[in-house]
C-alpha cells in the first residue's frame, strides 16, 4: 500500500463526512414534524427541505470523491500485489515451483488477488463508516432519550454476537473453497493442453466425470459456505426490524405522555433505520472481508516461501566451458530414491558430451544442474573450476544456452522469440542463429519471415519447426555451453545430423540429452545413465566395447546386421 497513503486516508474521511451529514438528516426531519407540519409553517418546511436536500448533493459528492480514491488504492495495491507475487514465484527454484503446482499459482495470482482486491476496497469504504453510523445513531439516539438508547446498545451487542459468529466459521470454509477452486483450474488446465490425447484415447467420459466431480465439490463447499453467510441480512433484519417494534411502542407511550414529540420519535425510527441499512453493508462487508482474509492467507502463504537457493557474487564476463561433476547426489523433494547418485565425469572446453539412458534414468536432472536450475544435494559442480553456487544464477544462465526437452514458444512474432536469447541481436545474427538450427526453411515460408506470428504455445508451427526455433534461439546467445534437452526428438536423421555437424562450427561446449544412439554416437564422450547412476563413460567404440548398457540401447535402435554394415 506503499505510495496510496493519500488515499488510504482521504477515501475514508470522505466517507466519514458522508455519514456525518447523513446523521443530522433525522434531525431536520424531527424539526419539519414538530415546527413545520405542527405549527403549519409552509416555509420553514420549505426551508429545512432545502436543507435536507443540500446535506444530500455534499454526502453524494462526498461518496463519489471516497469511491474513486478506495478504488484507486485497492486496483494500485491489487497490481502492484501481481508484481509481488509473480517477481517472488520467479525467483524460487525448479523444485518450489513444482511443489506448489501451475493451478495453484494461476488460482493465487487471479481470483485470490481478486478477492483481496474486492476487500481492501470495501474495508476502506465502509469499516470506518458502517461503525461510525451505527455508533453514532446510537449517539444521537442518547441525546434525544437516554431509555429509548438502550434498545439501540441491546441491538448493537447482539449483532455483534451473530456478525462476528458468522465471520469465525465462515473463514475456513472459504479457504476451502479456494483450495478447491485450485482442483477445478488443474483439471481444466490439464484437459486443455491434453485434448488431443484425451480425445485419441477417448477419455472425454471418464475426464467429463472427473471434472464434474470436483465442479460438484467446489459448488458443494460454496454452498455451505454461502448459506451461513447469507444468514446475515434475514437475521439483521429480524433483529433490527424486533428493536424497531420495541422502539415504536415505547416511543408511543411517550408521546401520549407528552415526554416525546412525534418529530423526535420518528427521528428515533430514522436512526433504527439507518443502523439497519449499515448492518446490511456490514453483513456484506464481513462476507467479503472473510472471503479476502482467506485468499490473502494463500497469497502469504506464497510469499512467505523463502528461495532455497542462495546467489553466489561471481558475475564472469565470459565462460571457457570447463564442466566437471564432483561425485554429485541429486533428488526432488518428496522423492524416496535420488534422481543421480555419486556422479563423476569432466567436461573439457569445446567438447560435445552425449547423455544417454533410459526413461527416468536422470538424463534431464544432470544437465538442470550445469544451470543451476536445481541444486545437488551432496557434491559439487563446477564450471571452470568454480562451484556453480558461487556464481551469481543469472549472469551464468546468461552465458549458457539452454533448450529444454518442451520447445516453448511465446505469443508474439519469431524475431520476439529469438531475442529472447541476447536482446540486442541484429537480423544478420538471428539468420545465423537459424541457419545453424536448420531453421531458415521454416521462417522464409512464413509470411513477414522474421516478423511472422507467433501464437500462444507456437501452436501454428508444427513439433519439428518449434524445435528448431527454440534452438536458435539459444544458439542466438553464442553460449560457450549448450545443452540440447532431448530437442531434436522431432527432428529427421539427417536434419538431426546436419544440426550437430553446425553446431560444432560454433565449438561450444555441448550437451546433447537423447534417447536416440544416432545423436550421441559421434560425440567426444557419452555418460550412460541407468536409474541415477553412471554405469558408462567413453566414446561410442569404448562403450560397444565394455557397457552392456549402451549396447542394449544401441542394438535395440540397430539391429547388429545393419549395425555391423555401419
Amino acid at each position: 500500500m506503499r505510495g496510496y497513503e493519500k488515499q488510504c486516508v482521504l477515501g475514508p474521511l470522505f466517507k466519514l463526512l458522508e455519514a456525518s451529514f447523513e446523521l443530522l438528516i433525522p434531525l431536520v426531519v424531527a424539526q419539519i414534524v414538530d415546527v413545520a407540519i405542527a405549527d403549519g409553517n409552509g416555509g420553514y418546511a420549505a426551508k429545512m427541505c432545502g436543507v435536507m436536500i443540500a446535506l444530500g448533493v455534499i454526502g453524494m459528492v462526498c461518496a463519489f470523491t471516497a469511491q474513486f480514491f478506495a478504488a484507486k488504492a485497492a486496483v494500485g495495491f491489487s497490481t502492484r500485489l501481481r508484481h509481488a507475487v509473480m517477481e517472488h514465484i520467479l525467483g524460487l527454484s525448479y523444485s518450489q515451483i513444482d511443489k506448489l503446482g501451475t493451478s495453484t499459482m494461476v488460482t493465487r495470482m487471479t481470483s485470490d488477488i481478486n478477492q483481496v482486491q474486492n476487500g481492501v476496497n470495501l474495508t476502506l469504504r465502509l469499516l470506518l463508516r458502517s461503525p461510525f453510523v451505527v455508533f453514532g445513531a446510537m449517539i444521537m439516539a442518547f441525546t434525544i432519550d437516554a431509555r429509548a438508547a438502550l434498545i439501540f446498545v441491546g441491538l448493537i451487542a447482539v449483532l455483534c454476537v451473530v456478525v462476528f459468529g458468522i465471520m469465525l466459521i465462515t473463514m475456513p470454509m472459504y479457504k476451502g473453497v479456494q483450495g478447491s477452486l485450485d482442483k477445478v483450474t488443474a483439471a481444466t488446465r490439464q484437459n486443455l493442453a491434453g485434448v488431443r490425447v484425451l480425445r485419441a484415447f477417448c477419455k472425454e467420459e471418464d475426464e467429463k466425470a472427473e471434472f464434474s466431480s470436483r465442479a460438484a465439490d467446489l459448488m458443494k463447499k460454496q454452498n455451505i459456505a454461502g448459506r451461513i453467510s447469507a444468514l446475515l441480512n434475514p437475521m439483521t433484519f429480524a433483529i433490527v426490524n424486533l428493536a424497531v417494534v420495541a422502539l415504536v411502542r415505547d416511543g408511543a407511550w411517550k408521546v401520549q405522555d407528552g415526554i416525546l414529540t412525534t418529530g423526535l420519535v420518528i427521528a428515533l425510527y430514522n436512526y433504527m433505520s439507518q443502523i439497519l441499512v449499515e448492518l446490511i453493508k456490514m453483513a456484506n462487508l464481513i462476507v467479503s472481508i472473510t472471503k479476502a482474509l482467506a485468499s490473502a492467507g494463500r497469497v502469504a502463504a506464497v510469499l512467505d516461501i523463502q528461495p532455497d537457493q542462495t546467489e553466489g557474487e561471481w558475475k564472469p564476463e565470459s565462460l571457457r566451458g570447463a564442466v566437471a561433476f564432483e561425485d554429485v547426489t541429486a533428488h526432488y523433494e518428496g522423492a524416496g530414491e535420488p534422481s543421480l547418485e555419486r556422479i563423476s565425469f569432466t567436461a573439457a572446453p569445446g567438447e560435445t558430451v552425449g547423455v544417454i539412458g533410459g526413461t527416468g534414468s536422470g538424463k534431464t536432472t544432470l544437465v538442470n544442474l550445469i544451470p543451476r536450475l536445481y541444486d545437488a544435494a551432496a557434491g559439487r559442480v563446477t564450471i571452470d573450476g568454480v562451484d556453480v553456487r558461487e556464481y551469481d544464477a543469472e549472469t551464468l544462465r546468461r552465458l549458457i544456452g539452454i533448450v529444454p526437452q518442451k520447445s516453448v514458444l511465446f505469443k508474439g512474432t519469431i524475431r520476439s522469440n529469438l531475442l529472447w536469447g541476447r536482446e540486442d541481436a541484429s537480423d544478420d545474427e538471428l539468420w545465423q542463429a537459424l541457419d545453424l538450427a536448420q531453421a531458415r526453411e521454416v521462417v522464409k515460408n512464413k509470411d513477414g519471415e522474421l516478423d511472422a506470428v507467433v501464437e500462444q504455445n507456437g501452436s501454428n508451427f508444427s513439433g519439428g519447426q518449434r524445435q528448431r526455433l527454440a534452438i536458435a534461439r539459444a544458439l542466438v546467445r553464442k553460449p560457450a555451453i549448450l545443452i540440447l534437452d532431448d530437442s531434436a526428438s522431432a527432428l529427421d536423421y539427417a536434419t538431426d545430423a546436419a544440426l550437430r555437424k553446425a553446431i560444432r562450427t560454433l565449438a561450444p561446449t555441448t550437451f546433447i540429452v537423447s534417447q536416440r544412439a544416432a545423436s550421441v554416437r559421434y560425440a567426444d564422450r557419452i555418460i550412460v545413465l541407468d536409474d541415477g547412476n553412471m554405469v558408462g563413460w567413453g566414446t561410442h567404440d569404448e562403450l560397444m566395447e565394455n557397457c552392456p548398457e549402451y549396447q542394449e540401447i544401441y542394438y535395440s535402435q540397430f539391429p547388429k546386421e545393419v549395425a555391423g554394415h555401419a
